[in-house]
């Protein structure tokens, strides 16, 4: 199945697709309305005030809620939004896949986010064209004062040594400049694997809630699992593009496959894993 389905009239798909080729990201306006944060926020919302950040890099005053997908229709909306995919099929093969998933509450005095970028753990040396695609999605406006991610333009085209050399000019007070992605409630940034970012500090008084949704290359490994993450019956009720976002399809006609069968077969109810029902056969055949 292709994922990524043709983008809806008037996203103007190929300015936000240029503007990442040129800048590393794109801001998309209106992925969620009003109706959409607010079931956001209620779907969210009994998974809060339980966990904080157990590192600096989550962040020790940040909530983070993983598998988000498979927690509401909400959350399987924006993972599967076709604007969202159809920027993302631009730059990732057909049959791409979902990696992450999860909202982020930063709380006021978090610190700012070391300097990252989100497809590091896939060992292949930059420059490169990027192996994931990653979405932040804002449920509060982003602000500069409210902790909005700071993303270094340009920096997706970038060698190793030339992001080392800018986060240590960073360090010492200079140049270049971090760009805060500031937008409004609803809106979502866009934004290539490959681009240096991190989010900002919440120096205001309030909590600010976000999500985050991440794609990658068929062939690469996801960093949630979600065959362990999201229960097969949730699964067997998504749209059949969610389900091919979360693994249960084929790439090349072969990638993925169910001990040869298509994974799609393993949402069926009464479905029995093919090893099991062999074994099950065969025992049956030598008691008879």
């Amino acid at each position: 199945m292709d994922i990524a389905q043709p983008a809806p009239a008037g996203l103007e798909l190929e300015r936000h697709i240029e503007q990442i080729r040129r800048d590393g990201y794109t801001i998309v306006e209106g992925v969620l309305d009003n109706a959409g944060l607010s079931a956001f926020r209620t779907g969210v919302a009994p998974y809060l005030g339980r966990w904080r950040g157990r590192n600096p890099f989550e962040g020790h005053s940040t909530e983070r809620v993983y598998t988000l997908v498979g927690r509401g229709k909400v959350f399987e909306d924006v993972a599967a939004d076709p604007r969202i995919l159809g920027i993302v099929g631009a730059f990732l093969r057909p049959g791409f896949l979902l990696s992450a998933s999860h909202a982020i509450v930063i709380h006021p005095g978090e610190a700012a986010q070391s300097l990252h970028f989100d497809d590091t753990f896939y060992p292949f040396e930059r420059p490169r064209p990027p192996l994931g695609i990653s979405v932040i999605g804002a449920i509060d406006a982003f602000t500069f004062e409210n902790g909005a991610t700071l993303a270094l333009p340009g920096s997706h085209t970038w060698s190793p040594g030339e992001i080392t050399a800018a986060r240590e000019a960073i360090a010492r007070g200079k140049g270049p400049d971090l760009v805060p992605l500031v937008m409004p409630a609803g809106a979502a940034a866009v934004f290539a694997g490959t681009l240096v970012h991190g989010a900002g500090a919440n120096a205001s008084n309030a909590p600010r809630m976000g999500y985050t949704n991440q794609y990658c290359e068929p062939w690469a490994r996801t960093q949630e699992n979600w065959f362990l993450g999201v229960p097969r019956e949730r699964v067997a009720a998504m749209a059949p593009n969610l389900q091919a976002l979360l693994g249960y399809g084929l790439t090349s006609q072969f990638m993925g496959k169910v001990s040869g069968s298509h994974p799609a077969k393993a949402l069926a109810p009464d479905w029995v894993p093919p090893i099991v029902r062999q074994e099950r056969d065969a025992q049956n055949r030598r008691e008879k």
